[in-house]
C-alpha cells in the first residue's frame, strides 16, 4: 500500500522560509516521478516542481530560483525547501507520484490523472 505523508506547512512572513517534507512508503522512487503541486481556495490546481526517475528538476516559472525540490533516499521523502516565500504561495501543498513528469504540469491530468497523492500541508504565507 501506498502512503505519502506530508509535513511541516505553516505560517511565515514574507521572506521566510519552510521546508516540507514528504515521507513515502510502499514507493519506490526509481520508479515514478516525484513532485509538488499546490492549491489555493478557489484556485486550480497547479505544478510546483518535479523530480524524474533519473533525478532531473524541473521548477514551474514562478517558484524558480526559490523552491529547490531533493530526495533523501536514506528516509524516503521528498523534500521542498522554500525560500523567499511570498503571500501569493500560500496555498495547500499536495506530494504526488505519477509515472511521468508531464502531469504535473497539466491542469487536466493535474486534475484526474496522478497514481498517489498524499494529503496536503498548509502553507500560509502573510505579515
Amino acid at each position: 500500500q501506498v502512503q505519502l505523508v506530508e509535513s511541516g506547512g505553516g505560517s511565515v512572513q514574507p521572506g521566510g522560509s519552510l521546508r516540507l517534507s514528504c515521507a513515502a512508503s510502499g514507493i519506490s522512487f526509481e520508479r515514478y516521478c516525484m513532485g509538488w503541486f499546490r492549491q489555493a481556495p478557489g484556485e486550480e490546481r497547479e505544478g510546483v516542481a518535479t523530480l524524474s526517475k533519473d533525478g532531473n528538476a524541473k521548477y514551474a516559472t514562478f517558484v524558480k530560483d526559490r523552491f529547490t525540490i531533493s530526495l533523501d533516499n536514506a528516509k524516503n521523502t521528498l523534500l521542498l525547501q522554500m525560500n523567499d516565500l511570498k503571500p501569493q504561495d500560500t496555498a495547500m501543498y499536495y506530494c504526488a507520484a505519477d509515472r511521468g513528469c508531464s502531469t504535473f504540469y497539466n491542469i487536466y491530468a493535474l486534475n484526474n490523472g496522478l497514481d498517489y497523492v498524499g494529503q496536503g500541508t498548509q502553507v500560509t504565507v502573510s505579515s
